[in-house]
């Protein structure tokens, strides 16, 4: 009990190792942080624990004094600042110690984003070397993803950082996006491995990330960009809710029906459940059965993607594929949160040209925002704001009765039981 008072107060134990608590130990006792690893699910306080006791790490160790300090003044005590490599502006995200006098190990614990390749498409070699040099030089902490999309590598001092950066990219690794410029897209596994993929959403992330490396490396705008790349409606990346720009593959015309594999799915399984977990689950009723067969009415579909993820072999997206642009989606800030609105309700995405025409309406969005918008403001803000005639008249593009200026206000909802 003295031990874990001593912790919390600031006052840590030095001895062996930089910090044994007397008995051998080398981490200081945590009564608050142990009560995270009871309880069925993992616990991050036993990752932290099992690293800074292997690899016997000082920051690691004044990290959770610091956490275990916080839970008792219910205060966070970490503060911004600025660190950059060589030529970029962005991908470190700082933290400063407030309380360095109390915890002298904690002073730094740096961030640094790492861009993961479109599709997160690793080999494991890639993933040794990327752990080898981060155990080097930073904590060996990993999170694999930020809700940005990137590799966060937590825990590094500011002197350790351009070394460890040089490093990283000979072996082929580069900074994220950080601060108010566009940030690492992201984009699901599309048509590498999934059957409902409308585009090839990999090679529209790449050619766009290679367009935008400039301002995602060197922050030019108001705030900041999120794009995600979803190869279907059923939105992998969670694009909708969490990004300015959200590219949902959809298709135009009807649902493609294999009526053999439609009669061995009822034969497998009995027409009562295609009635009950298919046809009456469908939310706009556009399903129904004709003559004993389904029949899809296209006019009333939704792509909601309900009947396609129970019946994979029956049924599959339409033959004229593309994307829906959504804008908008963000977490609270100035407004609430906010999903994404429906400002092209259809656009080819089946070659160069294709990717390239999109690209080029992207920039005049972005040219527009970086006009118009407030600083510190998310681009659906601004259209918030001003109003979206306004935007669309600024962007070049005309009102189509299938824009949705919002599906939903809030994605979190109450359930009632």
């Amino acid at each position: 009990m003295e031990g874990a008072q001593k912790a919390a107060s600031g006052e840590v134990m030095q001895g062996k190792n930089g910090g044994s608590d007397g008995n051998g130990k080398f981490l200081n006792p945590t009564p608050m942080l142990d009560e995270l690893e009871k309880g069925p699910w993992p616990s991050f306080i036993s990752g932290f624990k099992e690293l800074a006791e292997r690899t016997e790490k000082p920051m690691l160790r004044g990290v959770m004094d610091q956490l275990e300090y916080s839970y008792n003044t219910k205060m966070g005590y970490w503060k911004g600042g600025l660190v950059t490599v060589d030529g970029y502006g962005a991908g470190v995200i700082t933290r400063y110690s407030m309380i360095k006098d109390k915890f002298p190990e904690a002073t730094e614990f740096h961030t640094m984003r790492i861009q993961p390749a479109p599709g997160l498409h690793y080999n494991t070699a890639m993933l040794r070397e990327l752990c080898d040099i981060w155990e080097k030089y930073g904590s060996g902490v990993i999170t694999l993803h930020g809700q940005t999309g990137d590799i966060m590598l937590q825990g590094i001092e500011q002197d350790k950082v351009q070394e460890c950066f040089d490093e990283l990219n000979q072996a082929g690794w580069d900074l994220g996006g950080a601060g108010a410029g566009m940030r690492t897209a992201v984009s699901c596994i599309g048509q590498g491995r999934c059957e409902n993929a409308c585009y090839d959403n990999l090679k529209a992330h790449l050619k766009l990330l290679k367009h935008f490396v400039g301002p995602l490396h060197r922050p030019e705008w108001n705030y900041k960009i999120k794009l995600k790349f979803s190869g279907c409606p059923n939105d992998c990346t969670n694009a909708i809710m969490r990004s300015d720009m959200a590219v949902i593959g959809t298709w135009k015309d009807a649902i493609q029906i294999e009526k053999e594999e439609v009669k061995a799915w009822v034969a497998d399984r009995g027409m009562d459940v295609l009635v009950n977990q298919v046809i009456n689950l469908c939310p706009t009723r556009a399903i129904s059965l004709k003559d004993g067969e389904m029949v899809i009415d296209s006019r009333d579909c939704v792509r909601c993607m309900h009947c396609l993820n129970v019946m994979p072999k029956a049924l599959s997206p339409g033959k004229e594929r593309g994307i829906s642009l959504l804008m908008g989606g963000k977490n609270t800030l100035k407004v609430g949160v906010n999903m994404g609105s429906l400002i092209v309700p259809f656009m080819k995405m089946d070659t160069d040209e294709d990717i390239e025409e999109f690209i080029e309406l992207v920039e005049g969005i972005i040219d527009w925002w970086d006009d118009n918008g407030l600083d510190h403001e998310r681009i659906g803000e601004t259209i918030e704001r001003v109003g979206l005639k306004q935007f669309l008249e600024g962007v070049g593009l005309e009102v189509n009765i299938n824009m949705v200026t919002r599906p939903r206000d809030n994605p979190y909802f109450k359930a009632k039981y």
